[in-house]
C-alpha cells in the first residue's frame, strides 16, 4: 500500500479581516518562497488595489508578524506606495507550523516551485521531504540545479517517495550511479522516475541491483538514454511526451531490457 504524506495543523486561532501596516509584516525565507523581484513588479503594473484580497500573516508569541502567503503582492504594494493591506492572521504557530500552513495555500493554486516546496518542506519537517532528503543527503547529493552532485528533478525525487517510499528512492539512486556514474545526466528526471517505477512495482524479482545496474549500462550510457525515453515517448505522433509518458516510457524500455536475454523472472508489461 503506498505511504500517504498529508500536510497537517493544529487548531490554533485566526482573525480574518485585519488591515495592519505592511512595514509591521516580515518574511521568513525558511518559511517561504523566494521573491522574484520581476514577478512583483508585474503585479504591481497591473494592480488593482480593491482586488488585492487578503494576505495570510503568522503573528508569533513575541508579537512579531511574518507572511505565509501574499509575499510578492506584499512587495507589490510597495512599489505602489500602498502601507496597510487586509491580513488574515493566525495565532501561535510554530516556524514549521507556518510552512506546513503555506504548503497548504499554495496546493491548489499559484503553487511554489518544486524548489522552493521543497525547502519549504523540509522548514515544516513533513515526512515526504524529510524521507527523501535523508536518501539525498545518504548519497552525497542535494536539490537544486542539474549537476554532478546536484538533483534538478526536485518533483520527480518526490514522486518516487511518495509512490513508492524511501527505499526504492534509495535504490534508484544506487543502480543510477552505478550504470553511469555521477553526472548530471544520471539524474536525469525521466531516468530516476523511470526506474523508481520498475524498482516500484518490481522490485522484489531485483534480488541484486548491480545486475539491473549493468543491463543498464550495456545498452547506452545515461545521456544516450535519454534520447531513447524522448524517441519512444513522442513516436507514431502519440501523446505520451508529457513527464508522466516519458517516465512511462523509460520504464517500458527498462523492462525490455532486463527481460533481454532472460528465460525466467522475465516481466510482463
Amino acid at each position: 500500500m503506498t505511504k500517504r504524506y498529508d500536510y497537517v495543523l493544529p487548531t490554533h486561532p485566526v482573525d480574518y479581516g485585519l488591515t495592519l501596516p505592511i512595514s509591521t509584516l516580515q518574511v521568513d525565507p525558511q518559511a517561504q518562497r523566494t521573491l522574484n523581484e520581476r514577478r512583483a513588479q508585474q503585479i504591481a503594473d497591473a494592480m488593482v488595489p480593491e482586488a488585492i484580497g487578503s494576505i495570510i500573516v503568522s503573528e508569533r508569541g513575541d508579537g512579531t508578524r511574518f507572511i505565509v502567503d501574499g509575499f510578492h503582492r506584499k512587495r507589490a504594494c510597495e512599489l505602489n506606495g500602498i502601507t496597510d493591506m487586509i491580513c488574515e492572521v493566525h495565532y501561535d504557530l510554530t516556524q514549521q507550523e507556518e510552512a506546513i500552513l503555506f504548503l497548504i495555500k499554495n496546493r491548489e493554486s499559484n503553487k511554489p516551485s518544486a524548489f522552493d516546496e521543497y525547502r519549504v518542506g523540509l522548514t515544516a519537517q513533513l515526512p515526504l521531504f524529510v524521507d527523501t532528503e535523508k536518501v539525498i543527503v545518504a548519497h552525497g547529493l542535494q536539490m537544486g540545479s542539474s549537476s554532478t552532485n546536484t538533483i534538478g528533478a526536485v518533483a520527480g525525487v518526490l514522486r518516487i517517495t511518495e509512490n513508492y517510499g524511501p527505499d526504492v528512492l534509495d535504490r534508484v539512486f544506487d543502480v543510477a550511479e552505478d550504470a553511469w556514474g555521477r553526472t548530471a545526466a544520471s539524474w536525469d528526471g525521466m531516468l530516476l522516475g523511470g526506474i523508481g517505477m520498475f524498482l516500484g512495482k518490481h522490485g522484489h524479482m531485483v534480488t541484486n541491483d548491480h545486475e539491473l545496474a549493468m543491463k543498464l549500462a550495456k545498452v547506452a550510457h545515461a545521456e544516450a538514454w535519454i534520447g531513447r525515453v524522448h524517441a519512444r515517448s513522442t513516436s507514431g505522433g502519440t501523446t505520451a511526451s508529457g513527464t508522466g509518458g516519458r517516465i512511462s516510457a523509460c520504464y517500458a524500455i527498462i523492462v525490455e531490457t532486463w527481460n533481454r536475454g532472460r528465460r525466467t523472472n522475465k516481466i510482463v508489461l
